[in-house]
Parts: C-alpha cells; sequence; structure tokens
C-alpha cells in the first residue's frame, strides 16, 4: 500500500524506460506531478489510453535539457510541475476519437468554453501527430518552493482558449511576468514555447524528429 500511494504522489519513479528514454525524476527527484490523463481531471474527461502510471517520460536529450532549466529555477526559488510528457499515438487517437462525439461535451465548461470540440484540431489546440509522441514535447507549470503553490499563470493547464496564448490582452500583468519566467528559463535551454499553450514546450534540437512512439505510459 504505501509503495502504492508514493508512486500515485510521484514521489518515486520506475528505473526502466525504453531505450533512448528517461523517467523525469531520475534527472530531476524536486520535480512535482499532476499527470492529467492518467485520471479523470481533463479536457475528456476520463483516463486517457496508454496513459498506465501517473508517471512523466522523455528523451534523455529533452529531460538532461529540462534538468538544466530546472537548475535555474531552482535558484530563483521555484520548482518544476509536470503534467504531461512522452504521450503515445494512442492517447492522440484517443482525442480524436473524442472530438467526434458531438454528445460527449461533460468538460467544456472547464477546457473548452468558448471553442466547439469539433474545431480543436482545426485551431491548432490538439494535432493529429503531437509532438508529444516524439518524446521531446512537455508540458508544465512553476511552484514556489516554499509553499509548493502554482504560480497564477492567468489560466489553467489545458484551458484550450486564447487567454491561454502568450502575448494575450486577457490577463494581468502579474500574470504575464509568472509565464514568462517559465519561458525564459525554458527558452534559455533549447526548448521552443507553443505560441497557444504557455504550458507547452518543445526541445528545438530533438533526437527523434520524425518518429512517433507508441509505447505505454508506465
Amino acid at each position: 500500500m504505501l509503495l502504492l500511494m508514493l508512486l500515485l504522489s510521484g514521489c518515486i519513479q520506475k528505473t526502466h524506460a525504453p531505450e533512448g528514454f528517461v523517467y523525469i525524476g531520475q534527472l530531476i527527484p524536486d520535480a512535482q506531478y499532476d499527470i492529467r490523463y492518467y485520471g479523470e481531471d481533463n479536457f475528456i474527461g476520463t483516463r486517457v489510453d496508454g496513459y498506465k502510471a501517473p508517471v512523466a517520460i522523455l528523451t534523455y536529450e529533452a529531460a538532461q535539457a529540462l534538468k538544466e532549466a530546472s537548475t535555474e529555477l531552482d535558484s530563483q526559488g521555484y520548482y518544476l510541475k509536470v503534467f504531461d510528457a512522452y504521450r503515445p499515438q494512442k492517447a492522440v487517437d484517443h482525442f480524436i476519437r473524442w472530438s467526434k462525439d458531438s454528445s460527449d461535451i461533460k468538460m467544456k465548461s472547464l477546457y473548452y468554453p468558448h471553442v466547439d470540440k469539433k474545431d480543436l484540431f482545426a485551431l491548432g489546440f490538439l494535432a493529429k501527430k503531437s509532438g508529444h509522441s516524439r518524446g521531446s514535447t512537455v508540458d508544465l507549470t512553476l511552484v514556489y518552493k516554499e509553499t509548493g503553490e502554482e504560480l497564477d499563470m492567468g489560466s489553467s493547464f489545458d484551458y484550450l482558449d486564447q487567454s491561454s496564448a502568450y502575448g494575450t490582452t486577457l490577463i494581468s500583468t502579474e500574470q504575464a511576468v509568472n509565464r514568462e519566467i517559465l519561458k525564459s528559463a525554458m527558452s534559455n535551454h533549447g526548448f521552443r514555447p507553443c505560441t497557444k499553450e504557455w504550458w507547452h514546450f518543445t526541445l528545438i534540437k530533438e533526437p527523434y524528429p520524425n518518429r512517433y512512439f507508441n509505447f505505454d505510459v508506465k
């Protein structure tokens, strides 16, 4: 029971990942986790296909770069909090099936209140071939080291709306500054931000730029 509780809290990580990949916790032990697709608090409202454990996996190159960003942010008083990293193609396929079911809008008010779900792919909020499946993209935020409280970024993770974009005028100056803290550190260590989603970063020199993986997150 204790082992299960520790795994669910993200306090321990498995020690074996597929060749070329690593669990983030092996390189960044202070990172925190809220792996939304393992549970039901996400935009589709159910566990996503391929998520067998609440852990985060990246290519070694991306994880090493993330470790360097984490070290910079640690000196400023912040820890990383990871929402998603490597995402199997089967999970993306789950999103595609969900988008075609017009009757399922139970999470609309929380995650996509101003967008018709059938338009999420066309508008660029979702992709049928996701960079996450190449293993070098990560979704994350920052928490204060002293309190563990998340910084106010002006919108929540996976809030599929224009207010989640960099450069939006729909957030406060303080919220924009908080986003810039994260963006600056990630950019300093080789990650490219996503203009539509403040939490989404891809390693520029990703090792598998044309390969989409489908192994489970476990």
